[in-house]
């Protein structure tokens, strides 16, 4: 597990040491590093019965109390024998002096010359140290069973104590988000509850005077408010608590008054829209005023105009993601930015997000100097090669396009326009969007 990285003093310690940073054109990776520096984990813990805890980050390490298995056993249906016994160039005649379940051990001694009946997952009888399948034997009578010649090694179709998790080992690592494999393998130790980070508290908010919610009348030049539920629905899946703000209107005072009550009541704050460089947009110039902004634009597309910062309020603090407004870059700027930051905050292990190699299908028209995400639908061809081809249309506004995509292709800053056939690297959407 990587430990994030203490945070400096203030966004000005970070970005002082950063050559070539202008908070209105940072590079993707600028952004990123930023937000890996400069976010501290939030404090408090709380313990789960393992069925609650799903999904949840585990706040400490988990030292397995018990060895996994507790016994060497049978991986395998067949006999138990000595390896001694065996012969490599010989057919081997064993006596059968017993049984051994799963769950009820043979309890006698097996000799030279002598076998048990055993089922996979029993605990080899003393004496024993390999197993030889049912398959590979033949019965010679009710007590005796024959084995061909060099079909087994010593120590074949056993199970080792402990060579699955070994008492005092560390089972599941800090900062772990808990998957339903996790919940197994905590109960297979006896574990019947864990400690994990307190849940995040995020609150959300939409700026526009053009903005409508749900349920109400739809005036010209309006439109429905889409960004918060895509946002709910990333932050829940995220493992977040949402306090979801509603509208807020373009001007200062509301802005302001939304930012602090945000503040008072959150851990982190993401907003959409209002963060470019129209006379409308305040919320760059609302951060600067309640706290700290490290930037407010990055070299890339969709989202653009985005702003990262930290403001306070009533001796509260919160981080602080603007997102752009239109739905695509709301979604491109999530997953590739306020997500890492928001897992690094709840204190989940800093991960990143894994990219394929893919056969572009078709033509993408790319300029050199900025990071590009293009919606893609990913698919093998005929040979079985990865490939991709664009959704059609990219504008960022075009939603439609984020739920008939699959992956995203992304295309880094230095990369120009991509040629059909030209490899590509795809994040896939399947348990993220």
């Amino acid at each position: 597990m990587n430990t994030p990285p203490a945070p400096a003093r203030n966004l000005h310690d970070i970005t002082g040491c950063m050559t070539n940073y202008d908070p209105e054109d940072v590079s993707v990776q600028q952004a990123q590093d930023i937000m890996r520096k400069y976010i501290q984990p939030v404090c408090g813990m709380e313990k789960l019965t393992l069925r609650q805890a799903l999904g949840r980050v585990l706040a400490v390490d988990i030292t397995s109390p018990i060895d996994v298995p507790a016994h060497d056993n049978s991986a395998m249906d067949g006999y138990a024998l000595r390896s001694e016994d065996l012969s490599g160039d010989q057919e081997l005649y064993l006596d059968t002096i017993g049984t051994a379940l799963a769950g009820v051990a043979f309890m006698g001694v097996v000799k030279h010359n002598q076998c048990v009946r055993i089922m996979t997952g029993a605990v080899l009888p003393e004496g024993c140290d390999t197993v030889v399948p049912q398959e590979f034997t033949s019965k010679v009578s009710d007590t005796q069973v024959k084995l061909s010649a060099g079909i087994l090694r010593a120590g074949d179709n056993r199970r080792l104590k402990g060579e699955d998790l070994a008492k005092g080992r560390v089972a599941l690592q800090k900062g772990k988000i808990l998957t339903p494999a996790d919940l197994g393998l905590l109960a297979s130790l006896g574990i019947p509850e864990v400690s994990v980070q307190r849940r995040l508290r995020v609150a959300i908010f939409s700026t526009g005077d053009e903005l409508r919610s749900l349920g109400e009348a739809l005036e010209a030049g309006c439109v429905y408010d889409s960004n918060r539920y895509t946002l709910y629905g990333m932050l829940t899946r995220l493992g977040c608590d949402v306090l979801d703000m509603g509208v807020v209107q373009d001007n200062p005072d509301a802005l302001e008054a939304a930012m602090r009550s945000a503040c008072e009541n959150a851990d982190a704050i993401i907003t959409s829209g209002g963060v470019s460089v129209g006379d409308a947009d305040h919320t760059q110039q609302m951060m600067k005023r309640l706290g700290d902004v490290a930037f407010w634009s990055i070299a890339m597309r969709p989202g653009r105009p985005m702003a990262f910062g930290k403001i306070k309020s009533a001796e509260k603090s919160a981080y602080l993601f603007g997102l752009p407004g239109n739905p695509v870059a709301v979604m491109v700027s999530f997953y590739f930015f306020a997500r890492q930051a928001l897992l690094q905050l709840m204190g989940g292990s800093i991960t990143t997000l894994p990219l394929l190699s893919a056969k572009s299908n078709t033509t993408i028209r790319k300029r050199p100097g900025r990071t590009e995400y293009q919606r893609g639908i990913f698919a093998l061809d005929e040979n079985g090669e990865l490939c991709v081809s664009i959704t059609g249309s990219q504008g960022s506004g075009i939603l439609r396009s984020m739920s008939e995509a699959n992956c995203m292709i992304v295309l880094n800053h230095d990369q120009a326009s991509i040629a059909a056939g030209d490899k590509v690297n795809i994040l896939l959407f399947d348990g993220l969007i």
